[in-house]
């Protein structure tokens, strides 16, 4: 595969393609310099970056291992010359290559690379450059064309061979079968030919044919599998690959190799129906495992990621119990499981890094340990820890992200079981999905906690008790963001009958806002006393000359509890609430204002109301009323109405009361802050 960048953009696309089908390299014809796979890497660090094996791929690369979980070997470089990055260029090896590129073998991709690049230059300084185009160009081997007496000698041979043949495209499709294949496969050879199998014969579709169709065209090697065809013909197929195209031997199963279970089996090495327990299939895995990679990326806390690799990683791969366990101040933490007893929780839980178990072994070196038995895992730990007494078979898989350790997995079979090459590889690329899911989802916590501690230090701690006025509060963040906003309230205590209340709302729900809240809570502190519009008028002038960029409402009033009358004044914030002592309740009608920070000369004019005993009060901002399709002077109406007819007992019980109804299900798009004033008679 070559891309190259096109100009004036940071990703590159895949211009060349040759040895697969455009389908295999489908997710990855567009490389952003920052994805997970190895020629952004190749290209980014301007280095060659060389994947041994599966295991590796898997490792280091989750995303593509996971898709691709075949044997192959694989390396990535950079064409590059001139100080210029033109792309870069990726080459796979069948199964088999040793460990590392021979220095013969580095030479080739080095000097192929150099000379691509110069090509590259040499046409981009004529003025033509080369450019990727909508789809790669696909290059097939050149080979001697057959004249018409050497290709009937070639099709006679064919024939005369026992069993049927049939020869796929790199795509899958059908471009040769003989009369006895299709005899076989019990369909006509004109309706195959230039199908795909597992489309044109329905017991063909099987998401594990296409697995082992998938698996011999990229490690090219010799794959075998055995299938039914209904009702009773049991079909052995032997899928030789090459750079153009699938040989296919089809051939009747003999006995032995009918499979222990319904379905279809293959392999690689050996045959899937080993006498193991029923497992799902690779294809089903990959399927519940790709599903799980999706929902991670929605999960938001660490327990959303525990709660979705439990549910689904058990019965995708036939897992009898689980543990996620995370590295805190040098100790390993369980912070999920399934299927555990509580003493192996309770023995996993806190263990030193630094033990001698499987669990703290793989977390340091970063190499996963399988063990097939209970005998194998004694014998390398003695005194490991098990997850539960019918455990026969574990897996201990490292949880790396960005480089670096963040936690183990422990998966428990109640089977013993070998860990063949393709399904440690799954185990592996699985890991290193979730160990990136949990580090984001520690993130997120770690975020979301910052937020509910800054949120916390800006609204005041306690109210100030004041003799004659009983007073409740309600703070809640919004249902997204990052769970600080700009509403406010507070209660300033001036003398022994006076006191001070007011609320507010800066526009948005973020760090910036909740910064300019606390600057509009100490201006507001600061001019506490004076006439409420005179208090407006000192807190806008100082948000016109910050020139923050954010509109804030506010509503002050003086409350004189002497005289039993309050004065307010209103910069855009919605008029409160007033529930008479006989229970009649409704808005108070006030004077606007303009909201602060506009206009340094904006004038705020008061209103005011009288307070008899047992008067309530209900500040509130407009994420406490404001709903999708719902009119606001109709959602304030609504809110009167629970006020007026609320029996609650004490003021914090009305407080409830008037928030519970914003507690639902749905992500709420603003923050709520409630303030409640009642007077009542001095003690």
């Amino acid at each position: 595969m070559v891309y190259l960048r096109p100009p004036g953009e940071s990703a590159m696309r895949l211009a060349v393609l040759s040895g697969v089908s455009l389908e295999f390299a489908a997710p990855w014809m567009r490389v952003a310099p920052h994805d997970p796979v190895p020629v952004a890497d190749a290209v980014t660090e301007g280095r060659l970056v060389w994947i041994g094996d599966r295991e590796e791929m898997a490792r280091r690369y989750p995303r593509p291992g996971l898709v691709l979980p075949y044997p192959f070997s694989l390396a990535a470089a950079p064409l590059t010359g001139a100080g210029t990055t033109w792309g870069g260029l990726v080459l796979l090896w069948p199964e088999g290559h040793a460990d590392r590129l021979s220095a013969a073998e580095e030479d080739a991709v080095r000097g192929g690379c150099d000379r691509m690049a110069l090509v590259l230059a040499r046409a981009d300084g004529e003025g033509r450059p080369v450019l990727p185009g909508r789809q790669p160009r696909i290059l097939r081997p050149a080979r001697r064309t057959p004249g018409p007496i050497e290709a009937a000698a070639a099709v006679e041979f064919v024939h005369r061979l026992p069993g049927g043949s049939c020869a796929l495209d790199l795509n899958g499709r059908v471009t040769f079968i003989t009369e006895e294949a299709a005899r076989l496969l019990g369909a006509d050879a004109e309706e195959l030919t230039g199908a795909l199998p597992w489309e044109a014969l329905p017991w063909m579709d099987s998401p594990a044919v296409e697995d082992r169709y998938r698996a011999a065209v990229i490690s090219r090697r010799t794959t075998t599998f055995t299938t039914l065809r209904p009702p009773g013909h049991w079909l052995r197929f032997e899928l030789h690959p090459d750079a153009t195209g699938i040989s296919v031997r089809i051939t009747p199963a003999r006995p032995g190799e009918h499979p222990t279970a319904t379905g279809t089996t293959g392999g690689d090495e050996e045959p899937e129906h080993t006498g193991q327990a029923a497992l799902p299939s690779r294809a089903t895995s990959l399927y519940h495992l790709m599903h799980l990679a999706a929902t991670l990326t929605e999960a938001a806390g660490v327990q959303d990621v525990v709660d979705q690799a439990a549910d689904q990683i058990t019965p995708a791969l036939g897992v009898h119990a689980l543990a996620l366990l995370t590295a805190e101040d040098g100790r390993l933490r369980v912070v999920g499981h399934r299927g555990c007893t509580p003493d192996a929780v309770a023995r996993f839980d806190s263990a030193p890094v630094a033990s001698d178990t499987p669990a703290a072994h793989v977390l340091v070196t970063g190499t996963p340990l399988f063990f097939g038995s209970r005998a194998e895992l004694e014998r390398a730990f003695p005194s490991a820890v098990v997850l539960d007494s019918a455990g026969a078979a574990w897996a201990f898989l490292p949880l790396i992200a960005s480089g670096r350790p963040v936690g183990s997995m422990v998966l428990g079979y109640d089977r013993p079981r070998n860990f063949h090459p393709g399904e440690r590889a799954v185990l592996i690329s699985l890991a290193g999905l979730l160990a990136q899911a949990l580090d984001r989802a520690r993130l997120y916590d770690s975020k979301h906690e910052l937020a509910r501690r800054l949120q916390a230090g800006l609204l005041p701690h306690t109210l100030p008790h004041i003799p004659g006025l009983e007073v409740a509060a309600r703070y809640l963040p919004a249902g997204h963001g990052t769970g600080v906003g700009g509403d406010f309230y507070d209660l300033i205590r001036l003398s022994g009958t006076t006191a001070a209340a007011t609320i507010g709302d800066v526009q948005g729900h973020n760090v910036e806002a909740a910064a300019l809240m606390g600057q509009v809570r100490a201006a507001v502190h600061a001019s506490a006393g004076a006439p409420p519009g005179e208090v407006l008028a000192r807190t806008n002038r100082l948000l016109t000359d910050l020139d923050p960029g954010l509109f804030t409402s506010c509503l002050y009033a003086h409350i004189d509890l002497k005289h039993h009358r309050a004065l307010l004044a209103t910069a855009g914030h919605p008029p409160p609430l007033v529930r008479h002592p006989d229970g009649h309740t409704k808005a108070l009608d006030m004077p606007p204002g303009l909201l602060l920070g506009i206009d340094p000369a904006a004038d705020y004019p008061t209103a005011g109301v009288t307070l008899p005993i047992g008067t309530v009060l209900a500040f509130f901002t407009d994420g406490l009323v404001e709903a999708p399709g719902v009119d606001i002077d109709d959602a304030t109406a609504g809110l009167a109405r629970r006020l007026a007819g609320s029996e609650a007992p004490t003021l914090d019980g009305l407080a409830d009361t008037l928030i519970g109804h914003a507690r639902g299900p749905a992500p709420r798009d603003d923050d709520i802050a409630l303030l409640l004033l009642r007077t009542v008679a001095p003690v």
